[in-house]
């Protein structure tokens, strides 16, 4: 039986990912993008070249409506949804001292109002036995300062997996996190451009290498599958084991 998935934030980076791997296993993925339409839409030739099956929603996250449009697409698009991959997100660069308030609003308003609003709304159309996954961050594991704002918002989203898993939980519906760690993507080129940084984070990597976009995805998939029937309520960490402690 054919599955419906919806991936936010599918247009490229790690969301692209996630839906080229659930759109492997044979799900119809809607893919969401916030205003990218030309890679969203390349999203959806990759995985309509691969044999697969997709189309474009679009959604700007953080103006009036967006969940209520993006929803509605949805459920008039799917006669049920079987996986809502909440993965959409901005980041944030401030240190406590720099934070204004406009950009606290604006990145829990994104990173964790929107998402809990689109599961709310979209709770009637999932389907018995679906599952909900979040992206969160290995940012709420360790103390960047610089990113004091965005690891508050990630640690909001991991605090939703527990109790909304309890409550779905007699419908057999699992709510699960994964936390990436460094992963090369277009947002973090510049950054892993710099040989010094690349170095750096490699070094504090368990397996020695920076993440790609497929690993992250590779669990999604796996707790999106049937293999992951049994595990919810929980963060899976998918950073390669960065920053465990002392290397050698």
């Amino acid at each position: 039986m054919t599955k419906n998935a919806l991936v936010t934030g599918a247009s490229r980076g790690i969301g692209r990912a996630i839906a080229l791997r659930l759109a492997a296993d044979g799900a119809v993925v809607a893919v969401h993008h916030g205003g990218n339409e030309v890679a969203a839409k390349e999203t959806v030739a990759l995985i309509e070249a691969a044999g697969g099956q997709a189309f474009p929603v679009y959604a700007r996250f953080g103006s009036d409506g967006a969940v209520d449009r993006l929803a509605d697409a949805v459920t008039s698009a799917f006669d049920g949804l079987d996986v809502l991959v909440s993965n959409a997100g901005i980041g944030s660069h401030s240190r406590i001292g720099e934070v204004t308030e406009e950009e606290l609003d604006r990145l829990l308003a994104i990173n964790v109002k929107t998402p809990m609003l689109l599961i709310q709304r979209l709770l009637p159309a999932l389907n018995d036995g679906g599952r909900v996954i979040t992206v969160g961050s290995m940012a709420s594991r360790i103390a960047v300062q610089s990113q004091i704002a965005y690891t508050v918002s990630k640690a909001a989203v991991e605090a939703l997996a527990p109790t909304l898993a309890n409550e779905l939980g007699h419908r057999g519906i699992t709510v699960n996190t994964v936390a990436p760690g460094p992963i090369r993507t277009d947002l973090t080129e510049q950054l892993l451009a710099i040989p010094e940084a690349a170095a750096g984070l490699t070094a504090m990597t368990a397996l020695g290498r920076i993440g790609e976009p497929e690993d992250v995805a590779g669990v999604v998939g796996f707790l999106a599958g049937p293999d992951g029937r049994w595990i919810t309520g929980r963060t899976l960490d998918v950073s390669g084991g960065t920053y465990l402690g002392p290397i050698g």
